[in-house]
Formats: C-alpha cells, sequence, structure tokens
C-alpha cells in the first residue's frame, strides 16, 4: 500500500509561487473537467462564546484522475482563544482507485487558493496599471491576499486596516522585506477612495466598503461574508458596480454581499456579468473601460481546492 503523504502547513506556507497556482486555477476553470456538487453547509450552536459556528463539506471529482473533499469548521468568534476562525483538514484521493494519496492541513490550503482565486480575479478585472492596495481585515488571509494581488499588478504601496491596529502593524511588519511600501491605517476613509484596489477578507455582519467612498476606476475584491447575514459592501457598491462571482453556484446563494441586495431589488441575478468559468474561458470579458467600477464576490469553490491539492502533492512527491 503507498504511504499516505501528510502535507503540513509548513510545507504549503513554505512551497507556494502564487504566479503557479493562479495559472493552476485559471487552467482548471478553463478546461472544466472537475465535478462539483454543491458544497454542504451546516451551521450548529456553540453556546460557549454566543455564536453559531458552521461546518463546510467541499467535494470534487476529476474523473478517473483525482478527487478530494475538504472538511471545514468555521468558529467566528475564535480570536478570543487566539485561534484562527478556519480550521480543517482536506482529504486528497486517487479517483480511478479510491485511495488516499494526501491529507493536507486545510488551514494553508484555503488561505493559498483563495488569495489566489482573488489575484486571478483581479488580473481580469483591476486597472493593469493598478500600483496601490489597501487590505481590510488582519486574519489568516490577508498576507495570503497582499502577496498573490501584489503577484499580478505593479503595486507599490499597500495600506492595511484592522479592527485591532496592533494586528495590523503586526502584517506591515510581516512585509517589511517586499519590494512595495506597506503601512497601518486607523481609519478606512484614509484611503479607501485613493486605492486602485480594495480587498476585504472579515467576518463582518456590516458594510466596511461603502459605495459613496469609491471613486472611478476601483476594483474591490470581497472575500469574507460567507453567510447570508454578513456583508462587507453595501447596497451602493453593488448598484454603482460591474459584479463578477467565482461561480453562479455559491455566489448567488451564500453570501450577504450578493443575497442581501438580490432580495432588496437592488441587482438582479442577470446583473452579474460573468463567473470565473466565463472569464477563464474567454466567452466573457472582464473589465471593458477605466472607468469601471468592478466587484469580485468570493464564496469559495471546490474545485479550487482540489487544484490546489494536486499543486503541493506534485510539490511534495518532486522532493
Amino acid at each position: 500500500m503507498n504511504t499516505i503523504a501528510q502535507i503540513d502547513n509548513n510545507f504549503i506556507d513554505t512551497n507556494t509561487n502564487f504566479s503557479e497556482l493562479i495559472l493552476a486555477l485559471k487552467t482548471g476553470f478553463f478546461s472544466n473537467t472537475v465535478i462539483v456538487p454543491m458544497r454542504h453547509h451546516h451551521d450548529f450552536p456553540n453556546p460557549n462564546v454566543g455564536a453559531d459556528s458552521t461546518l463546510l463539506l467541499m467535494p470534487a471529482w476529476n474523473p478517473s484522475q483525482d478527487s478530494g473533499v475538504k472538511i471545514v469548521t468555521v468558529s467566528p468568534e475564535n480570536g478570543k482563544f487566539d485561534l484562527p476562525s478556519i480550521q480543517g483538514t482536506y482529504i486528497y484521493f486517487d479517483a480511478e482507485k479510491g485511495s488516499i494519496k494526501a491529507i493536507l492541513e486545510a488551514k494553508s490550503l484555503t488561505a493559498k487558493r483563495t488569495a489566489a482565486a482573488s489575484a486571478l480575479a483581479s488580473s481580469f478585472l483591476s486597472k493593469t496599471d493598478a500600483s496601490s492596495l489597501l487590505m481590510i481585515g488582519t486574519g489568516a488571509l490577508s498576507l495570503n491576499l497582499i502577496k498573490a494581488h501584489t503577484s499580478v499588478r505593479p503595486i507599490a504601496k499597500v495600506y492595511v486596516w484592522g479592527r485591532n491596529f496592533k494586528k495590523a502593524q503586526a502584517i506591515c511588519t510581516a512585509l517589511k522585506e517586499e519590494n512595495f511600501s506597506v503601512q497601518p491605517i486607523k481609519t478606512i476613509d484614509e484611503k479607501i477612495s485613493e486605492v486602485d484596489i480594495i480587498s476585504c477578507a472579515t467576518l463582518s455582519k456590516t458594510p466596511l466598503v461603502l459605495g459613496k467612498k469609491l471613486r472611478k476606476g476601483q476594483h474591490i475584491d470581497l472575500v469574507g461574508a460567507y453567510k447570508k447575514d454578513m456583508r462587507e459592501a453595501d447596497n451602493d457598491v453593488m448598484a454603482k458596480s460591474s459584479i463578477f462571482v467565482d461561480t453562479y453556484q455559491g455566489g448567488l446563494k451564500e453570501s450577504g454581499d450578493i443575497v442581501i441586495p438580490l432580495q432588496e431589488g437592488i441587482i438582479k441575478e442577470t446583473d452579474i456579468k460573468a463567473d470565473f468559468f466565463e472569464l477563464c474561458s474567454n466567452t466573457k470579458n472582464g473589465r471593458c473601460d477605466a472607468n469601471e467600477i468592478t466587484v469580485f464576490k468570493s464564496v469559495g469553490h471546490a474545485l479550487e481546492d482540489l487544484i490546489a491539492a494536486k499543486y503541493y502533492y506534485n510539490k511534495y512527491r518532486s522532493e
């Protein structure tokens, strides 16, 4: 019996080339051979902290090649325990024989593939000369989102905002050796109207990105707000922007950033311009002009996890 590879967060963190991973995602969405059912989304009570937790099951199959399932818990109140809100594991299978090829820690896998997906979207939706980024949020995703975005655009200035200013400072310290400047800020309003790209990765239930603060030509990357009662952008943002999603399957149903303005009649389903399958196959266009405000809403997709698992498994085998 083949040995099951155990791929931990440290291996994933030290063996990520975002340009490679972004290309792998683009190729996966272009080829469109992976079968992905709707993910299982189960909220369950967590009375000790006064907020529900969530169990996510995300399977995917590439017939006769590989398959996998990610098992994740999301506990929004984990900050009080100094733990990440998202934890879990990924089981990577041989789809022909059904044997397990690898077990990967899901924390870094999810962070890397999510950041790569946002950067892939940016490659279609932000201006090619985008030189500044505002990162809203200081969780596990923020470092990865900054690194991924700067891999596809010539970003020279990065600003970081979080509810805890010390965490924003820590993010900046961790990035001090990068070839762009990075600065913590105390209010979103300081820079939101100036930057070319706004990336938001929080668990907020109230909008942090306000349409009245935006200017023409910006790109908005919405990564958090994974439940219907959460949102990071207000109705004004959605009304004045060209909206794109990772997939229609999840994007139209799972996040308050899309669900709430749909329910309130601010936008219609036909206002969603394209998803990754259409963008990556060039059947639909991304940004059309320099003055357009674009929004990308990410809820995550099991295809991304399977592609990332294969990417890291191949790196592990090559060593």
